[in-house]
């Protein structure tokens, strides 16, 4: 029997000596103990080294898909299927060696023994390979895998689905953050301005104007068009000046400055984030931004992994994905492990998950949400594959 191993330096054919030991896998870990119990097993019958990287990479590629490559085809045709041989090829996957009996007509065995024989030949391979050096072997390995890894990398399909995962798991921290920064200053300020929390609702603009005004007994002499409104702007004119806050200090209103402008700072980011993934959805995802907006399309497939995975997802899975996950952000109340839930009672499953924040479903009647729901989700499923196959 041959046997047919992918290395690091290129293609090797080993002749195995005793056959009958592939039918005691464990009696294998023993022949491959040291160099010379391998080589009794074991002879190198041919070697084809690589010419470069670049062949190494591309013989690389087609193993790992199970084809057969062009260096690999012209090394078997050459020693194997040249000669007149009957003896089978040992492979170390299936499907590469029924592509090598479809193109070659080179009949192949894939079993619990030739892995076990493959393990020994990878682990006394620079022992046996004698045309390529120990050294040479483990350099050839260490630039194989960089350039491997940067090969997957650069032709990945799902490469391009990562900016949109990580912009809006950064969206919804930055969310978080904004909120709890705004409501720690809205209780910090309202010790000394209580009545602008009620006044001015926005945290943006609450940030904004305390950054100009400081105290409250500045108020009256500021000009704040530029961030309120003319009648809001009069309303907190007269609201401070009869305000029933307490007195705070300079180093106070130094520390709640600093918390404002994380706050702005962090706002202004917001934004720039949501326009970066706005226009990421709209060049990768158009079709689905326009089914159910940018920002449930971009965690519809964030919650898929990648645009790929969520276009092999039918329809019904669309409709609900989301609703096995309890996150007060992204579903409704009592929505989080809904589907779990409902499984667990044999209760009815449920309707809605991630989809539901669409505008479509959100301004459907409640009688009407599951269907809107469910023909939503049939389109999206539809307008997703032409996004990802286009």
């Amino acid at each position: 029997m041959l046997v047919l191993f992918e290395t690091p330096a290129g293609h090797a054919l080993f002749q195995l000596l005793d056959a009958g030991k592939l039918k005691k896998p464990d009696s294998l870990r023993e022949s491959f103990s040291s160099p010379d119990k391998t080589r009794k097993l074991v002879k190198l019958k041919a070697f084809k080294k690589f010419e470069d990287t670049a062949e190494a990479v591309q013989s690389a590629t087609a193993l790992v898909e199970g084809k057969l490559s062009a260096t690999m085809k012209k090394f078997l045709k050459k020693n194997v299927a040249g000669q007149d041989l009957k003896e089978s090829l040992a492979v170390c996957d299936a499907k590469l060696g029924a592509t090598i009996k479809e193109k070659l007509n080179i009949a192949c065995v894939h079993d619990e023994g030739v892995m076990e024989l493959m393990r020994g030949l990878r682990a006394q391979v620079e022992e046996l390979v004698t045309a390529a050096t120990p050294a040479e072997m483990r350099s050839m390995a260490i630039g194989l895998a960089h350039s491997l890894s940067r090969y997957k990398l650069k032709f990945s399909p799902d490469k391009v689905d990562t900016m949109i995962v990580q912009a809006i798991g950064l969206l919804d921290d930055l969310d978080k953050e904004l909120n709890t920064y705004a409501m720690r200053l809205k209780e910090w300020y309202g010790w000394h301005f209580p009545e602008m929390g009620k006044i001015v609702p926005d945290n943006l603009m609450y940030a904004k104007t305390i950054q100009k005004m400081g105290v409250r007994t500045k108020c009256k002499g500021l000009d704040l068009s530029d961030i309120l409104a003319e009648e809001v702007e009069a309303e907190l004119k007269d609201a401070a000046e009869i305000s029933m806050g307490t007195e705070v200090s300079e180093e106070d209103v130094a520390n709640i400055l600093m918390l404002c402008e994380q706050v702005v700072s962090l706002s202004e980011y917001r934004a720039q984030l949501w326009d970066y993934l706005k226009n990421r959805m709209n060049a990768i995802a158009p079709n689905l931004s326009v089914m159910v907006g940018e920002l449930v399309g971009a965690r519809l497939i964030a919650h898929a992994g990648s645009l790929m995975n969520l276009a092999k997802q039918p329809a019904s899975t669309v409709q609900i994905l989301g609703a096995e996950k309890a996150r007060a952000l992204l579903a409704p109340p009592d929505l989080g492990a809904a589907l779990f839930r409902a499984l667990k009672a044999k209760h009815d499953t449920p309707k809605y998950g991630l989809i539901y924040h669409a505008s479509l479903v959100g301004q459907a009647q409640p009688k009407h949400k599951g269907k809107i729901s469910r023909v939503l989700a049939a389109k999206c499923a539809l307008s997703v594959r032409v996004d990802a196959i286009n």
